[in-house]
C-alpha cells in the first residue's frame, strides 16, 4: 500500500450520522492532527442539522453516491452505517480509489472481511476496522500488567460487558432478521473477542451459550462464550443487556496474582456528553482503579490498587493518518478482524447446535 506524502489535511467522508458517526467517528476525526472532517453523509435531516450545527464547515450528502462521484476530493472514507452496509459500501469505496475505515463488525462473515481485505491489497489502499476498544483504559492497563509479567502466566482471563436494558429499545441492532446483523453478539461480542485475540492469540476451540431473555426481543441479549487458545489460555466472554448487578469488567487469573477491574471505560460517555479529546482525556479517579493480588476478594480489601492507563480513543484515528502517510502500519487489519469473525461465526454455531466447535 503507497502513503500520501501531504502536508496538507486528509479530507475525510463520514457514511452515517447515527450513534457510530456522531458519538465517536466525527468528534475523534475532527480531534485529530491531519485530518479534517469534509463531507458526511446522511438523508435524515435532523442528523443533517446536527451535523452542521457541530460542523458549520462541513459539506452534506444525501447518499454515498454523491461522496463518490467526487472520490478524487477525498483522502478517506469511514463507513458509520448499519452492519449490513458495511461490506458493500466498503467494496464501493474501495473500487472508488478510496482508503476505508469500516465501524466493528466489518462484515456478517469471515469470508466476506477477507473478500474486502483481498480487494483493498489490490487496489493498494487502506482498510482499517475500528475497534475502539483496544484503546479502553482497562484493557491498555491489563496489557501493561501482562507484559511486565507482574501477574505471571496468563490462566484465565474473565471479561465483560454489560448493562441493564430490561426493555428492547427496538431498531435494526435488535432485529431478528439475520440480513442485518443484529444481537449482543456480533455488537458486544466483537469486541471482547478481538480483545481476547490481541492479548492471547489464536483460537482452538468455542463453547457459546446463547439466550433471548426479555419480552418482545427478536435476538440475542444475554450471550457467553468460552474459547481455548492456542498457548493454553481460556477466556470466558460474557456480554449481555439482562444483567441486574454487574459483575467486573475484567478479571485476569495468572500463576502469581489477578487484576479486578470494576468498570467501563469513561471515552464514550465523555463522547456523548459533547466532551472532547483534551487534557486528561479517558482518566478515572483513583476510586475505580484495579485491584492486583492473590488470595482475597478485592471488594474485601485484597491486593493494591494500580493506576489505571488513560484510555486513548485518538490513538486510532491518529494510527490511520499515520498509515495513509506511510508513516506507520494500519492499526486494526481487515484480516484481524476476519479471525474474530471465525470465532463469532463459531460462537453462533456453538450456541444453536449445543456443541463445542474447533477451529
Amino acid at each position: 500500500m503507497t502513503g500520501r506524502k501531504t502536508a496538507a489535511p486528509l479530507r475525510v467522508g463520514l457514511i452515517g450520522y447515527g450513534l457510530a458517526g456522531s458519538v465517536f467517528h466525527a468528534p475523534l476525526i475532527a480531534a485529530t492532527e491531519g485530518l479534517t472532517l469534509d463531507t458526511v453523509v446522511t438523508s435524515n435531516p435532523e442528523r443533517q442539522q446536527q451535523a452542521r450545527a457541530e460542523f458549520p464547515d462541513v459539506t452534506l450528502a444525501a447518499g454515498p453516491e454523491e461522496l463518490f462521484d467526487r472520490a478524487d476530493r477525498l483522502d478517506l472514507v469511514v463507513i458509520a452505517s448499519p452492519n449490513k452496509t458495511h461490506v458493500p459500501l466498503a467494496s464501493a469505496a474501495l473500487k472508488a480509489g478510496l482508503p476505508v475505515v469500516v465501524d466493528k463488525p466489518v462484515a456478517g462473515t469471515a469470508a466476506e472481511a477477507r473478500d474486502l481485505a483481498a480487494l483493498a491489497e489490490e487496489r493498494g489502499l487502506l482498510l482499517s476496522v475500528f475497534q475502539n476498544r483496544r484503546w479502553d483504559n482497562d484493557f491498555l492497563t491489563l496489557r501493561k500488567l501482562l507484559e511486565s509479567g507482574e501477574l505471571g502466566d496468563a490462566w484465565r482471563f474473565e471479561s465483560r460487558f454489560e448493562r441493564w436494558r430490561p426493555e428492547p429499545k427496538g431498531g435494526w441492532r435488535e432485529s431478528g432478521d439475520p440480513a442485518e446483523i443484529g444481537g449482543l453478539l456480533y455488537d458486544l461480542g466483537s469486541h471482547v473477542v478481538d480483545q481476547a485475540l490481541v492479548l492471547f492469540g489464536p483460537v482452538t476451540e468455542v463453547y457459546a451459550e446463547s439466550v433471548v431473555r426479555r419480552p418482545g426481543a427478536e435476538t440475542d441479549d444475554d450471550t457467553f462464550i468460552a474459547l481455548t487458545h492456542a498457548n493454553g489460555v481460556r477466556s470466558h466472554l460474557h456480554v449481555s443487556a439482562t444483567a441486574a448487578q454487574l459483575g467486573p469488567r475484567f478479571r485476569m487469573l495468572g500463576s502469581r496474582a489477578g487484576y479486578v477491574k470494576y468498570g467501563l471505560d469513561p471515552q464514550e460517555a465523555a463522547l456523548r456528553e459533547g466532551l472532547r479529546p483534551g487534557p486528561r482525556w479517558g482518566a478515572e479517579p483513583e476510586s475505580l482503579w484495579g485491584r492486583v493480588g492473590a488470595g482475597e476478594s478485592p471488594l474485601t480489601g485484597g491486593g493494591t490498587p494500580v493506576p489505571t492507563v488513560p484510555g486513548d480513543y485518538p490513538a486510532y484515528y491518529a494510527a490511520v493518518a499515520r498509515a495513509l502517510t506511510g508513516a506507520g502500519p494500519n492499526p486494526v487489519t481487515a484480516l484481524e478482524a476476519a479471525a474474530a469473525l471465525d470465532v463469532l461465526e463459531a460462537a453462533r454455531r456453538s450456541a444453536r447446535d449445543k456443541v463445542t466447535v474447533t477451529l
